[in-house]
């Protein structure tokens, strides 16, 4: 019996928003190959994987390429159960996997982010990434408390969503 081909980022959401994602993912998650606490007390290792971690292990160049390729596979398929629609939209979905794999797959399909593309309110959808409705800082606080790295991310996730639109 013949194997079924591997999965790929690429395949499922194109190369242009996989190449966008690898870029933008550790860029904003950073690259730490040992088990760490992170500025609210999540065990992460690597580029924001918060799964099975020990913290103060080491983790090879190949353990975190694999962690980062499985999470981003993880949360694009995520997004493209919620939000179909984003599927031949590039931008938007790049933006929309980045997000999720920060906030959480069900946070995401909770978001009015993901509600605003499910009825085409595509601005509508790239301003909820950072904003409410009344014009309030939303998405940029962990614990309690704004980090600016966030403000950083959502900042930039808008941005790359409301290209091309």
């Amino acid at each position: 019996m013949a194997s079924l081909p591997k999965r790929t980022l690429a395949g499922m959401v194109g190369t242009a928003t996989a190449v966008m994602l690898y870029c933008i993912v550790p860029q904003f998650e950073g690259i730490a190959h040992r088990g760490y606490f992170d500025p609210v007390g999540i065990a992460t290792k690597c580029s924001g994987d918060t799964h099975d971690v020990v913290v103060g292990k080491q983790y090879s160049e190949a353990e975190c390429w694999e962690s980062l390729n499985r999470q981003l596979m993880a949360h694009a398929d995520e997004v493209l159960k919620c939000t179909p629609v984003l599927r031949d939209h590039p931008n938007q979905l790049g933006a929309a996997v980045s997000f999720a794999y920060n906030i959480g797959g069900d946070a995401y399909c909770s978001s009015t982010t993901a509600k605003r593309f499910n009825t085409h309110d595509w601005s509508g959808a790239c301003r909820a990434m950072n904003e409410s409705d009344d014009g309030r800082a939303q998405w940029v606080t962990s614990g309690g408390r704004v980090l600016p790295g966030l403000v950083k991310r959502r900042a930039k996730e808008r941005a790359l969503c409301e290209r091309g639109l």
